[in-house]
């Protein structure tokens, strides 16, 4: 599974780039307001962070102003990806920058019927929301399932992202379903690494070493 970190924080970016753990990054119109930084700005700077994809969004609802924005954010770099809303328009816009070469994210995706248009628009990635769904009571988690299955049954090369993640066991959950990418906050990644017992083993670990007035060094 390939690890995504859905932020505009550029800092964490650049932490989490050095661990070797991340394959890409992820931002929204929300994130890049909170960044308090110009848009064109902030992808810039992150497509120089990390060699992995990035996501910048459109910001149009319309057909022709959607390819328009997704020409001038593919001028950034080489590794943006056009997020696209996944409406009737962002579909068209989808085929079209698919056909071009560009690589898209399709994104607000809710139902398994929606992963499977942007499939077949040529979708490079469809971003299914997990925690979005689990807040109204539906199980965001089988709709990975769902996806998985129907793009396995036909052969599609959309890739699942699975965004909207809260937890540790989200990324879990996500990577024995099969998904593809999982987009997380820097937080939630994090905590990918933490165990109780983890802590607790090297707790024990260094009391006994301190007992033994050695050093390594």
């Amino acid at each position: 599974m390939k690890f995504f970190v859905d932020t505009a924080d550029t800092a964490e970016i650049k932490e989490l780039e050095s661990t070797g753990l991340l394959d890409g990054v992820t931002t929204n119109p929300s994130l890049i307001a909170k960044s308090g930084r110009q848009f064109k700005e902030v992808i810039a700077e992150i497509c120089e962070i990390t060699d992995g994809d990035v996501s910048a969004e459109v910001a149009a609802t319309d057909f022709e102003t959607m390819i328009k924005e997704a020409h001038e954010l593919k001028k950034i770099a080489d590794n943006v990806v056009i997020k696209l809303p996944l409406t009737f328009d962002g579909l068209k816009a989808c085929k079209q920058l698919t056909d071009e070469g560009t690589k898209t994210n399709v994104t607000l995706c809710f139902s398994a019927n929606q992963a499977l248009l942007a499939a077949k628009a040529g979708a490079t990635y469809i971003s299914p929301f997990i925690g979005r769904l689990d807040d109204i009571n539906l199980d965001g988690l089988e709709l990975i399932q769902e996806i998985r299955d129907i793009y396995d049954n036909y052969g599609f090369e959309t890739q699942i992202l699975a965004a909207s993640i809260r937890t540790a066991n989200h990324v879990k959950d996500c990577a024995l379903i099969g998904a593809d990418v999982a987009t997380v906050p820097p937080a939630t990644l994090k905590a990918l690494v933490k165990h109780p017992l983890t802590d607790k083993g090297l707790e024990a670990f260094l009391a006994d070493w301190a007992k033994t007035g050695q050093s390594i060094l």
